[in-house]
């Protein structure tokens, strides 16, 4: 171990306070580059959607996987300093590359606005990718580990509360990077031709990165390291295979038994050795369970942007997007991490309760599991304002009087509804097997009727203008438009063909008495133009609704059109998704941050990376759980996906509660240390002519307190 004397500021050493900005640099960099990385695949590139998810999924798993590599690199060669060090410089050139790979003037040679060589740009990204997958997940275990590693042993007060700053770093550098850099992509830049600045976007994480490398080093000279002590895992490695085989070599009940499989390993390993994978093996057998609650938490930013998708966003004066409610859980971190570690904990422990480590990780999953039981609850009420769209064999038809009269439609059953001008029948879902004849009269004239052609399972509108005119459409759209945009399709009720401009989308050709396709919008009132005769202002838009314009006028005067509402707005209000992420948020700060602590804590000082490794490994797990639950379940219902995961986390809850009950928990350094004193002992010994049993358990300790 360094002898380097540590500086304290407050009780705490100061060196701990380069490690936080490091960490909240770093983590700013990480995240702001994740944000638009599938707008950077999809635009940029262009990528489909199903590739840009793929690829970026992929990188998100090896960012997780990697954390195992920098631990053995850490715990075992370098140590922990150098690796962040070295791991950090490999994570800003990959930043760099990332950012140099968006640089649309790489390969533009003709200045048209558009890279003549994408193959060039998707290599140098995916270079740049790799890099920063094995810096930021190589670092991962280490700086955690390493800030720990700053405190001395009577510090476990302080050592907490750092693990609890530590985690706010990182949700406020998370929080700041997913504002900001989706700011700096919209903004237009260019040599020769300005677009979406993504290499501003790429450039300001990549900058940050390197202010977390500059800033860790600046505080060099008052880092206490710890020396890595040769290759631990290889060691552990072989002696656990050692065990597991001479265990098995002596099976039969000749042999006597011995207090724990891996004592059969003392014929050729050290008890230090063997005590200290005790530590880990029993750490790690009760990290079995906890991938669960990553399956849940990483839900936010899937199942929970798309049930905001079906809400409405409206929260007085401020607007909210479906996925930046994700931001809720970064922003209520930040509040709930200094309330619970200043407020709760003390209040709990006045009151005499012994609330440990694992109680606190057993309250985390339960709140999760709570979360989700909320949101389903949330879901149910949705489920309740959702349009009704056709299945199987059924179609749905409604009928848009864009005439001068009333009309009356008649449909199959004797079933009759009178539609105003200007006013829709609204849908009627009908048998498709049985003919659906539909008849229309306008006012006192005689009906005539709707050719039969509809098709299996989707919607249709009748456009009726008078009783010798009328157009059947089939409506696209078979549910609600998706992230809580808003269709709209245009009809044509002027005597030309006209071409429509709306908020930087363009119909193209519609012809007189037709209609477009739908196009999608997010909300807010958009600009509406027919090229050089008219423009005039849509009605405002909410989220997920889908409008039919019939436009009737368009002249010097300005436009004119009739709004026709196909889907409603959403109703319910994203605000009702708040108690689910304030629960979930609670689960967090008392489940992550103390298990990052454990696993630091509980773990012997040769292995402190490898351990947080294993964590950070439960959330790679986690997902990969999510996919299978998620692949294998295909309910109808999303309220009914959601329950089942609440169900799954409480009985994997109640399985850690008792899993927690048996555990007991060790001092490593006070193991180690009793070790050293032993060792002393037997050096006294053979110096006194002693000859002691190199097998021999010290009396001193007890392998039963493991």
């Amino acid at each position: 171990m360094g002898t380097t004397k540590s500086l304290s500021c407050l009780g705490y050493p100061i060196s701990i306070f380069f490690i936080i900005v490091n960490e909240f640099c770093e983590r700013f960099s990480y995240y702001g580059m994740r944000a638009i990385l599938v707008l950077y695949f999809q635009r940029f590139l262009g990528w489909n959607d199903n590739l840009s998810t793929a690829i970026y999924h992929t990188f998100v798993a090896l960012c997780y996987l990697t954390p195992i590599l920098g631990a053995l690199i850490a715990d075992s060669w370098l140590g922990k300093f150098k690796t962040i060090v070295s791991l950090s410089i490999v994570y800003t050139l990959g930043q760099a590359v990332t950012a140099i790979s968006s640089i649309n003037d790489l390969s533009d040679n003709n200045h048209d606005g558009n890279p003549d060589n994408i193959a060039l740009h998707v290599s140098l990204s995916m270079i740049g990718l790799a890099l920063i997958a094995l810096g930021t997940g190589g670092i991962k275990p280490c700086v955690s580990a390493f800030g720990g590693d700053q405190f001395e042993e009577h510090q476990e007060k302080q050592r907490n509360r750092f693990f609890s700053i530590f985690y706010l770093a990182i949700n406020a550098g998370s929080l700041l990077s997913t504002i900001i850099t989706p700011m700096l992509r919209v903004q237009q830049c260019g040599i020769h031709s300005k677009q979406a600045c993504y290499p501003l976007a790429f450039g300001v994480p990549a900058a940050l990165m390197a202010v977390s490398l500059i800033v860790f080093l600046i505080g060099s000279r008052m880092y206490k390291k710890v020396q890595p002590q040769g290759n631990v895992m290889a060691e552990v490695a072989k002696c656990i295979g050692f065990a597991i085989k001479n265990r098995f070599k002596h099976r039969s009940k000749e042999f006597p038994k011995r207090e724990h499989w891996l004592d059969w390993a003392k014929e050729k390993y050290d008890e230090r050795l063997i005590a200290q994978i005790k530590m880990v093996v029993k750490v790690m057998f009760l990290y079995i369970p906890l991938p669960m609650f990553w399956a849940l938490f990483d839900q936010q930013g899937s199942r929970w942007t798309l049930q905001a998708t079906t809400m409405n966003g409206n929260f007085g004066t401020i607007e909210i997007q479906p996925d930046q409610m994700q931001t809720v859980n970064a922003i209520l971190i930040v509040i709930m991490v200094p309330i619970v570690d200043a407020v709760v904990y003390p209040l709990i422990a006045k009151c005499g309760f012994n609330f440990t480590s694992l109680k606190k990780m057993t309250v985390g999953m339960f709140l999760a599991s709570m979360a989700f039981v909320v949101a389903a609850i949330i879901q149910l009420q949705i489920d309740k304002t959702l349009p009704v769209f056709p299945k199987g064999n059924e179609i749905q038809v409604q009928v848009l009087n864009v005439g001068n009269e009333n009309l009356t439609a008649y449909f199959p059953g004797s079933e009759h509804r009178n539609v105003s001008v200007n006013e829709s029948s609204g849908f009627l879902t009908l048998d498709f097997n049985s003919p659906p004849n539909i008849n229309i009269s306008f006012g006192q004239q005689p009906p005539f009727q709707v050719p039969n052609d509809f098709e299996r399972g989707y919607r249709h509108s009748i456009l009726a203008w008078n009783s010798s005119y009328f157009v059947t459409l089939k409506d696209s759209l078979k549910t609600k438009p998706e992230k809580g945009l808003n269709g709209i399709r245009f009809v044509n009720n002027l005597d030309r063909t006209i071409n429509i401009n709306m908020d930087g989308k363009t119909y193209l050709n519609i012809a007189p008495k037709n209609a477009s396709d739908y196009e999608f919008f997010s909300s807010g009132e958009k600009t509406i133009e027919i090229k050089g005769v008219c423009s005039g202002k849509s009605p405002r838009l909410e989220f997920g609704s889908a409008y039919t314009y019939v436009i009737t006028k368009c002249d010097t005067n300005g436009l004119a059109l009739k709004t026709f509402n196909d889907i409603p707005a959403n109703t319910v209000n994203m605000a009702l998704q708040i108690p689910q992420y304030f629960l979930l948020t609670c689960g967090e700060v008392v489940f992550s941050v103390t298990g990052l602590e454990f696993s630091y804590s509980q773990a012997p000082s040769n292995m402190k990376s490898v351990l947080q490794a294993g964590w950070l490994l439960t959330v790679a797990v986690g997902n990969i759980i999510v996919l299978i639950v998620a692949g294998a379940g295909q309910f109808s219902e999303q309220w009914a996906e959601y329950i089942l995961f609440a169900a799954l986390l409480l009985a994997v809850c109640i399985i850690f509660a008792i899993m927690a009950y048996y555990y007991t928990y060790v001092n490593p350094a006070e193991i180690e240390a009793q070790f050293d004193d032993d060792e002393d002992k037997k050096r006294n010994g053979r110096k006194a002519g002693v000859v002691s049993d190199p097998y021999e358990k010290p009396d001193s300790f007890s392998q039963t307190a493991m």
